[in-house]
């Protein structure tokens, strides 16, 4: 029995010195910054930061389709093509270089009449499309565009979206990866200061999401009848980049 209670004694000692020797490796501050040695082999902090420009875009991205109900899918076809060529021309005209537009889908299928029960009927045609998208880097022309189309094709254009876009994001980048790392670096320093510890050289850096931007759609006028111009309005888009740094405690 004495050989028993001393082999307990001794590891419930050493298991309360491992337990002492988890606790004085590191601690968790909260969320993704840590005060934590273990990893780097000493102390440290590690803290994530995003940086965040603002910028005007410098390009608009305007959808369409042509649209035709026919009775046959060769006329449904032949009118589709018909409207798409003065599409293309009215491109052209506006100053819309040929490798700043494609066809992004076309389409033929039948449309039904339905019964007052909803069942189906018979065939009222078959509908032909045609869809496009362009890329307008002339912002200041963007509105002119969108009506010379309406304009040239009629009432079998349906525009799908109008929307201002990012084309070169690189300066905004740049912009918001410093002031990322910049608030990285002031988040470390608070830390030491908590901590009453002074901050050290920088362990590593990691970018750890992309440069990225959210495209917003606007709502211009266009009214024939009046001859009123559509009028692109392109605000403001936020560019943001996140990294994580990690800075040892001296």
């Amino acid at each position: 029995m004495g050989q028993n209670r001393e082999m307990i004694n001794k590891r419930g000692s050493l298991f309360a010195v491992s337990v002492l020797a988890v606790v004085l490796t590191g601690c968790s501050i909260g969320g993704g910054d840590t005060y934590n040695g273990a990893d780097a082999g000493t102390h440290g902090v590690t803290v994530q930061a995003t940086g965040t420009a603002k910028v005007v875009p410098d390009g608009v991205s305007f959808t369409f389709s042509i649209s035709v109900l026919a009775a046959n899918t060769e006329e449904a076809l032949s009118k589709v093509a018909e409207g798409s060529e003065k599409a293309r021309k009215a491109l052209e005209e506006a100053g819309v270089v040929s490798e700043d537009f494609s066809t992004q889908n076309v389409s033929v299928y039948p449309e039904y009449t339905y019964n007052t029960d909803g069942s189906s009927g018979s065939v009222s045609g078959y509908r032909g499309t045609q869809a496009f998208a362009v890329t307008l880097r002339d912002t200041t022309k963007a509105g002119d565009v969108v009506d010379a189309v309406v304009a040239a094709v009629g009432n079998s254009v349906q525009i799908n979206s109008v929307v201002p876009i990012l084309l070169d994001t690189q300066d905004a980048a740049e912009d918001a990866r410093e002031k990322a790392v910049k608030a990285a670096k002031a988040k470390a320093e608070s830390y030491a200061d908590l901590l009453d510890v002074d901050l050290g050289d920088l362990q590593y850096i990691t970018e750890i999401s992309s440069p990225s931007w959210e495209a917003r759609a606007v709502v211009g006028s266009n009214d024939m009848a009046t001859s009123a111009k559509t009028e692109i309005d392109l605000g403001v888009q936020e560019v943001s980049v996140t990294v994580e740094v990690r800075y040892k405690f001296d």
